[in-house]
């Protein structure tokens, strides 16, 4: 049988020093071998190309013509499952590729910006897709390869995935700078639970979450009449009315013209993580971009 299947590499390798030794001998201590092995190996070559490939001369051997015009051809071979074999080595100026990544608005705001600002200086040919947590099947893309990473809160992250903390984050209370609320730069929980809320509902249509859980366990509640889909929404509105919002402490940063004061009441936080699949684990490109996505993000 002459076919690929029935092909040693090894063979190869063989055929090729024997190519640059012209000497069984030397053959065999280039490829750390004995000379009856190579002999065999050579024996092996011959019934496989049907060809004497050498022939013995007084100073050595020579080369017959199938055996010069295999010479190129398995020295591409050779080099080519070399280079396969060889760690990637990641130049970001030279990189070519797209990041596909599932966030909520929050996290696109807060890490993908970032990320983004500081990728394209050092990866210019990278392009980077933000998709929508809420509305894509997560661990379908992630298994398939059409997701690389999501941007999401322990709590949330399937078990099976690899992950990475980002930051621990707190909740703060948002509201426009002259809101007769922020005069004293505090709030009370009677004002806090009478005034009028905005929730952030990614799903749409909520209007209760960690706040109101925090709340009832106190036995209290808020006014919340407003329920919004996006934070990105909160500083218009809020800069425009007597509503006040608890967010996120990390996204209110870019929050301009707004007072931002600590709640009356103890809200849980969370861990907020990248997390991504076994079968981008060991990627160097991959490693590549998750390390400088959270390089920018702790600074």
């Amino acid at each position: 049988m002459n076919d690929i299947q029935s092909l040693d590499l090894n063979l190869l390798k063989a055929l090729d020093a024997l190519l640059d030794e012209r000497n069984v001998t030397r053959a065999a201590l280039k490829l750390s071998l004995t000379q009856p092995a190579v002999s065999s190996m050579l024996n092996r070559l011959r019934y496989k190309f049907n060809d004497p490939l050498f022939i013995r001369v007084p100073h050595g051997m020579v080369p017959t013509d199938r055996a010069l015009a295999l010479a190129g051809p398995v020295k591409q071979i050779l080099a080519d499952i070399n280079d396969l074999v060889q760690p990637i080595q990641v130049n970001p100026e030279q990189l070519h590729t797209t990041f596909n990544v599932a966030a909520n608005d929050n996290d696109m705001s807060a890490i993908g910006v970032p990320f983004v600002l500081a990728l394209k200086k050092i990866a210019p040919h990278v392009k980077v897709a933000f998709l929508s947590y809420h509305k894509v099947d997560i661990q379908l893309m992630l298994e398939r390869g059409e997701l690389d990473l999501i941007l999401t809160s322990s709590d949330n992250s399937p078990l099976s995935l690899h992950s990475r903390i980002f930051y621990q984050e707190r909740y703060v209370c948002v509201m426009r700078q002259d809101h007769p609320a922020a005069k004293s730069g505090k709030l009370t929980l009677d004002t806090f639970c009478s005034l009028e809320h905005i929730l952030v509902s990614h799903n749409g249509g909520q209007f209760a979450g960690v706040t109101d859980e925090a709340l009832t366990k106190i036995g209290r509640s808020r006014n919340v009449s407003l329920s919004v889909t996006s934070f990105l929404l909160l500083p218009s509105i809020l800069q425009k009315s007597d509503f006040i919002a608890v967010a996120p402490e990390r996204i209110t940063r870019d929050f301009d013209h707004l007072a931002i004061i600590e709640p009356p009441i103890d809200i849980q936080g969370y861990t907020k993580i990248m997390a991504w699949h076994e079968r981008s684990h060991r990627d160097p490109i991959q490693q590549w971009l998750r390390n400088l996505m959270w390089e920018t993000c702790v600074k």
